[in-house]
């Protein structure tokens, strides 16, 4: 369970969040959308505790990370993944060696083991074969891909993705969408970053919409399609056009 509780954060006089509230349970995925500069990944900033907030709570699985001593919180961060949105892979690593990167430093497995785990994560999201590869040898659907395995390396309860399918031709994009629901499915809690409408709805069981560092809405697909606040029909416009030439075709 991750928790938001009346986060505010201001940052050169400005406020980015505002008494932000938000509950995200367990084994789920919840999609924060809204426009540039509405706070979306500053959100995620939080939840790692790599951001500094003025007031509030950030609550995992019942802890404060604000309030831990140093060890704690990394006992707590061990449980949290992030997929960037520019991938954050090594250059000058294959592969396997990206992949196995925090495992060398963060676990106390075995050579072997960590090489298994590697083969099986890379299985999972079908980079298979691809150990002694490079990034630049990679495209950029497989750089992705390779960036969650890096991610699910190490076993996480959390997966904090920052706009996973920029960038992506349509093909890669539904790759990614669907690792991430097979993520959903092994009971992985997921919280995405994205302003692709059509990614947040095949994805999400929560979507929660964000404007100028505040919530607008939060709730399930139907929901937020059924929704009669105005920034929320104006935001999931194109859906909705979508869905009314449906219904007269």
């Amino acid at each position: 369970m991750i928790e938001l509780k009346n986060v505010t954060l201001t940052i050169d006089n400005r406020e980015i969040l505002k008494n932000v509230s938000l509950s995200i349970n367990k084994g789920t995925s919840t999609v924060i959308l809204g426009p540039s500069g509405a706070g979306k990944s500053t959100i995620l900033k939080a939840i790692l505790g790599l951001i500094e907030i003025n007031s509030g709570e950030v609550l995992i699985n019942g802890a404060n990370i604000f309030s831990l001593k140093n060890d704690e919180l990394l006992r707590i961060r061990r449980k949290i993944a992030m997929v960037f949105q520019a991938n954050a892979l090594f250059d000058s690593l294959n592969v396997e060696d990206n992949v196995a990167y925090f495992l060398a430093y963060n676990s106390k497995l075995t050579s072997k083991q960590i090489k298994d785990r590697v083969d099986e994560v890379l299985s999972f999201v079908n980079l298979e074969g691809t150990q002694d590869l490079f990034p630049d040898q990679l495209s950029g659907g497989m750089k992705k891909r390779l960036a969650i395995a890096r991610a699910l390396a190490t076993d996480p309860e959390i997966i904090l993705f920052d706009e996973p399918t920029t960038g992506l031709d349509p093909i890669n994009s539904k790759a990614v969408l669907d690792l991430i629901n097979r993520l959903k499915a092994a009971g992985t809690t997921s919280v995405i970053v994205t302003h692709i409408l059509n990614d947040a709805i095949s994805i999400g069981d929560v979507l929660t919409v964000i404007n100028d560092g505040q919530i607008v809405a939060s709730g399930s697909v139907k929901e937020m399609l059924q929704s009669k606040n105005k920034f929320v029909k104006d935001f999931f416009y194109e859906i909705f056009q979508d869905i009314t030439l449906i219904q007269t075709t």
